[in-house]
């Protein structure tokens, strides 16, 4: 006789409230039936697997513990929240997640009450959660701050910053490090839990805070003794010394799968009083489906698959990737010379750098998630004579402008920057979008910055980074495949500060930085439909200016329309810049830059987010055509191509 089939029981979930009315013996149900409504739901849109996989007893267990969301919970990164979301009134959402429209893959706040803070770059809810206790404190609030921060976090200085702060004040903060592949942790048993429990309740806390009293009252060097003492004894026996070091008290550690080892811990920690504490919980990326545990990456990012065999659904590429491009570039030019170098800060796969590693694993160096660190360090490296190529989206690059200002700019080191992502990016949306690199780059003196307009301009650029010993240089490139040329074994050094001609006319000039290169020429075509004969420039550079380019173009033409994927104050603004020095402006000329808008792109399909941001050839021609006062044309042209105006009639 078969057991009948549980009732589900995340059904009757639509809140936390729900799930906190359940008594403790059902959220193994709840957990599962949770794990496997999230791989299900990943499988139809895609997106972070691996890490939600690991947090789900987690998840369940911090909101039937805490009161959310008057209790904070702050996912660090991000790509573990699906779980949350579920839990949190999105679950009818789910599979919208990273489509245009639906669910952000990244907690967001203005998609929900319960995220109390928008994560997608890692290494912040430490101190973000700091900063809320803070405000509670000041407006005499009693709620809970709980940051949930994972071990690869942990390679990010700012997370041992926010510590350190942490740990000089009263502030309850309850921080959960989730350690699901660093392998910090010793074994994790009944024994183990049994001394969280402990060290978590109230009364130890209690004979400690006595201990320290009476210590007090000891010669200062027998306190600062027993102190100490106290200390390293807790961390020889449950390891965590490091954190109580920083001014954290540290619980654990504790099997993050295990709801009775789980609950017991996070109740103390609720109801305890001052100060950080640290609960250290193991747990495994990738947790209950077959293969995500099996896989190296744990499925951290996947495309659609198929649940059962665990099988992804790849679209057949058309060309290779610019990520491998670069990789590939680069390591024919490391075969040729030694002193090429490379560096990635945590994103070996992401950047083609595992390429480069495999081929060359002594030159090759991954220093966590640490982009300061990383620019720096490279700058170290170019002291020395070495040709460090320094692999970093552009988005991560951000954090670490500082560094490339002073470390790098000012002492003017051949530093090289492979800036990946460059420009929209899909469905990673907004967080993830290299949309300053150009603004924030092209602005330091002595700086050489470049954009590739299609797969072999990168290879030129590759080379040409690498023979560039006198000063910084940088190159950007957007996610995804190029459009299928025909590529040499290596590419070929560019004369700095030149760009190309690549379609002579006379009315208008459209000069394009990057890869929106193939919209220009699509334009001309739709404008010479309109008998309006149009040049197309690729300017290579931003950074030396190709003057004479620009200044021909001035001279010889009615219009000049500059594109780039960035934002204003990049590309555009430097062109602007020398012709307003250069007196061009004064007779007449017709000048419209096209930049991203001063708006964020939500995630969406990458051809409706340049839609959105008005850069696709449509756009061009719209612009060239209000710029010449011809706007009553732009109707002509839906009958010559009616595909290509889906946003003008």
């Amino acid at each position: 006789m078969s057991s009948k089939p549980a009732t589900p029981l995340l059904d009757r979930v639509n809140s936390p409230a729900d799930l906190r009315a359940f008594p403790e013996s059902d959220l193994r149900q709840i957990a599962d039936e949770l794990r496997a409504e999230m791989i299900d739901a990943v499988s139809v849109t895609g997106g972070h697997l691996g890490a939600g996989l690991g947090v789900v007893e987690l998840t369940v267990a911090l909101h039937h513990v805490f009161n959310t969301p008057e209790d904070r919970i702050v996912w660090d990164v991000g790509h573990q929240a699906y779980p949350h979301k579920i839990l949190t009134g999105r679950r009818d959402r789910i599979r919208t997640l990273r489509q245009g429209g639906g669910l952000s893959g990244f907690t967001k706040r203005a998609e929900s009450e319960f995220d109390p803070f928008g994560a997608a770059h890692s290494s912040t809810s430490i101190s973000a959660g700091l900063g809320m206790a803070v405000a509670r404190d000041l407006k005499g609030g009693t709620n809970n701050v709980v940051a949930v921060i994972g071990d690869g976090a942990m390679s990010a200085g700012m997370a041992y910053e926010a510590m350190n702060n942490a740990g000089s004040m009263d502030s309850r903060l309850i921080i959960i490090l989730n350690d699901n592949d660093m392998s910090i942790a010793p074994p994790v048993g009944a024994m183990s839990a049994y001394l969280a429990r402990l060290l978590s309740g109230g009364a130890y806390r209690s004979m400690r805070h006595l201990a320290k009293q009476l210590a007090q009252l000891l010669p200062k060097r027998l306190e600062e003794s027993a102190r100490r003492a106290e200390e390293y004894a807790r961390g020889m026996a449950m390891g965590g010394t490091l954190f109580e070091e920083l001014g954290c008290y540290y619980v654990g550690p504790i099997d993050g799968h295990n709801f009775d080892h789980l609950l017991p811990v996070l109740k103390n920690v609720r109801d305890a009083g001052e100060g950080p504490i640290l609960v250290h919980v193991v747990t495994q990326k990738g947790k209950g489906y077959a293969p995500a545990e099996a896989a190296d990456d744990k499925y951290h990012g996947v495309s659609k698959f198929d649940v059962i065999t665990g099988a992804q659904a790849k679209a057949p590429a058309n060309a290779p990737s610019y990520t491998k491009i670069f990789a590939q570039s680069l390591i024919a030019h490391a075969e040729r010379d030694d002193k090429i170098v490379a560096i990635t800060a945590a994103m070996p796969s992401g950047t083609g750098l595992d390429l480069f590693g495999d081929r060359f694993p002594t030159r090759t160096f991954d220093v966590g998630i640490a982009e300061q660190h990383a620019v720096t360090f490279a700058a170290g490296l170019a002291t020395e004579g070495l040709k460090p190529f320094a692999a970093i989206y552009s988005t991560f690059l951000q954090r670490g402008y500082d560094q490339v200002v002073h470390d790098v700019a000012i002492q003017r080191l051949p530093v090289r920057f492979a800036i990946d992502r460059a420009g929209l990016v899909g469905a990673d949306g907004p967080t993830h979008a290299g949309a300053f690199d150009v603004a924030y780059l092209a602005c330091l003196p002595g700086f050489v910055v470049m954009a590739a307009a299609d797969e072999l301009e990168l290879m030129h650029m590759v080379a040409t980074a690498a023979a560039i010993d006198d000063r910084p240089s940088a190159f950007r490139y957007p996610r995804g495949e190029g459009i299928g040329l025909d590529l040499p074994e290596i590419g070929t050094p560019l004369e700095i500060g030149r760009g190309r001609i690549l379609r002579e006319g006379t009315k208008v000039a459209i000069l394009s930085f990057g890869t929106r290169l193939q919209e220009a020429l699509k334009a001309a075509d739709q404008l010479a439909a309109l008998g309006l004969s149009s040049t197309v420039a690729d300017a290579r550079f931003a950074k030396p200016l190709d003057e004479e380019l620009v200044a021909r173009l001035a001279r010889e033409h009615e219009v000049l329309i500059t594109v780039e994927e960035g934002s204003v104050g990049g590309f555009g603004s430097h062109v602007l810049d020398f012709l307003a020095r250069s007196g061009a402006l004064d007779h007449g000329l017709k000048v419209r830059p096209m930049t991203l808008p001063d708006f964020f792109i939500d995630h969406d399909k990458p051809e409706k987010m340049y839609d959105l941001a008005h850069l696709n050839a449509a756009q061009i021609v719209e612009t060239a055509l209000m710029a010449l006062g011809l706007e009553r044309q732009i109707t002509d042209i839906a009958a010559i191509a009616p595909q290509s105006l889906p946003k003008l009639v």
